[in-house]
């Protein structure tokens, strides 16, 4: 992950979890840090921004897509894309008796 680049975006293999950070909005709050309930982000010291930091993505895998981190940014520099949910054939009610 480099901070450097505009957009970080990780993606979770296991989970298909993919987020995307935007470096230049993230002004390095920790807020999103501070609401995640699995602890998948932190904060990475960048000596070339104002702020001292930007978040990473710690854990991919530890993601639940809860979005809480996207919601709560002040800056909208979160942006979480859960994977759809794969649509199966509809099962057949059991017909009723009577």
């Amino acid at each position: 992950m480099d901070p450097s680049e505009r957009f970080t975006e990780v993606t979770g293999p296991k989970n298909g979890i993919k987020v995307t950070i935007d470096n230049e909005y993230c002004k390095g709050c920790t807020v999103c840090v501070e609401v995640c309930p699995v602890d998948a982000l932190q904060m990475e010291p960048v000596g070339t921004r104002w702020q001292g930091s930007v978040v990473i993505v710690s854990d991919i895998e530890a993601c639940i897509g809860c979005m809480l981190c996207e919601l709560q940014c002040p800056d909208f520099a979160i942006d979480v894309v859960k994977p759809e949910k794969k649509k199966g054939k509809a099962k057949p009610k059991a017909e009723a008796a009577g």
